[in-house]
């Protein structure tokens, strides 16, 4: 991995903002990922994730904290916060903007337990493929404290599947229509692409209950979105 995702919160947290960050999926066209969005503050961010940082409590553990723009609002909320990242330009941000404990780590290395663990900005997307989401949820779990929670957000996106007429042009026979293949670049480089999963409510409610675990949607998103309370069933 080239870390241009860490590149570029570096060159913009450093003054060199040039050009944005450059995104798109084998089912979809080049989109631009602003970088100033990417250190947005509480009042800047969706409704959904506002809710998110509205719920969390207790020791708080946020996945893929990017530029720790999750992490410094808590902080600020009095919360104890730990922040993990596989970027390491993106650790490197969070600590220099005052991420007081932020590691360079995968999730499925995290072993300490929490309250509150936040996966937001499609936190399904690090669980790749469909057929990963157990092992991703059992790890979670295995994470929470009596009583935790887990708040992650997603997205159903059947809606990019439709023709001019409403009707899918969803192939039966593939794969799980969430499961895209993920393309970054960045001042004309390219990162590797990457598995990145899209979620359906209805499927992560079924993984969770296979589990033990509770899911609840808690609000819907302004774009086919959703955010959802996990919880161990006692």
């Amino acid at each position: 991995m080239k870390d241009l995702f860490g590149t570029a919160l570096l060159d913009y947290f450093n003054n060199n903002y040039t050009e944005d960050l450059v995104t798109s999926t084998n089912i979809s066209g080049e989109d631009d990922l602003p970088l100033p969005y990417l250190f947005r503050s509480y009042s800047e961010m969706p409704k959904l994730e506002q809710r998110a940082l509205n719920m969390a409590k207790g020791d708080v553990l946020d996945v893929g904290c990017g530029a720790g723009s999750h992490s410094l609002y808590l902080q600020n909320q009095g919360l104890s916060v730990k922040a993990i990242d596989i970027s390491k330009g993106a650790v490197e941000v969070s600590k220099q903007r005052g991420v007081k404990h932020v590691e360079h780590k995968d999730l499925l290395e995290e072993t300490k337990t929490f309250d509150t663990i936040l996966l937001l900005m499609n936190g399904t997307g690090i669980f790749q493929e469909l057929s990963e989401v157990s092992k991703y949820l059992k790890h979670l779990k295995s994470l929470l404290k009596s009583h935790g929670q887990l708040l992650i957000d997603s997205s159903d996106i059947e809606y990019m599947y439709e023709d001019d007429d409403g009707g899918l042009w969803i192939d039966t026979n593939a794969n799980y229509y969430g499961e895209l293949d993920y393309f970054l670049s960045y001042k004309d480089q390219e990162e590797d692409p990457m598995k990145w999963l899209y979620l359906d409510f209805e499927k992560l409610q079924l993984a969770c209950e296979t589990l033990g675990l509770t899911c609840e949607k808690v609000m819907d998103g302004e774009h086919f979105d959703y955010l959802a309370r996990i919880t161990v069933n006692n």
